[in-house]
């Protein structure tokens, strides 16, 4: 549903990378993900190669788990790794910003979504 409107979105913007990020997001199977609860309003960023499974364990988090805190997550944002090592990177570097305003513009700007993948191929 994100990948969708995403592309929607970078349809408007860049109509002519659109097919060939959709078939990149349709063959890959490793992923960066934030999500977001509005009962903590926070966000929460990892990689999985499952990610329905993923929402479901942080929905339903042990005590000690910082998900735990909420049980209201919703995915907010995917993005779609050519592997395994690429999504860590992705991850590690939206985590090193420290910032929601840069997660909220990242969710908003498909153009930042590129850098990232062309900064981490």
């Amino acid at each position: 549903m994100i990948q969708v409107r995403f592309l929607a979105r970078l349809q408007k913007a860049k109509p002519h990378i659109t097919v060939r990020l959709f078939l990149f997001i349709y063959f890959m199977k490793y992923f960066v993900y934030i999500l977001y609860s509005q009962k903590l309003d926070r966000h929460y960023t990892g990689s999985t190669s499952d990610i329905t499974t993923r929402v479901g364990f942080h929905n339903n988090a042990e005590a000690r788990k910082f998900t735990a805190k909420a049980d209201d997550w919703q995915l907010a944002f995917t993005l779609a790794c050519e592997n395994k090592q690429q999504g860590l990177d992705i991850e590690k570097h939206i985590k090193a910003m420290k910032s929601k305003v840069y997660i909220q513009n990242l969710i908003k700007y498909p153009e930042m979504v590129l850098k990232l993948i062309e900064k981490y191929s």
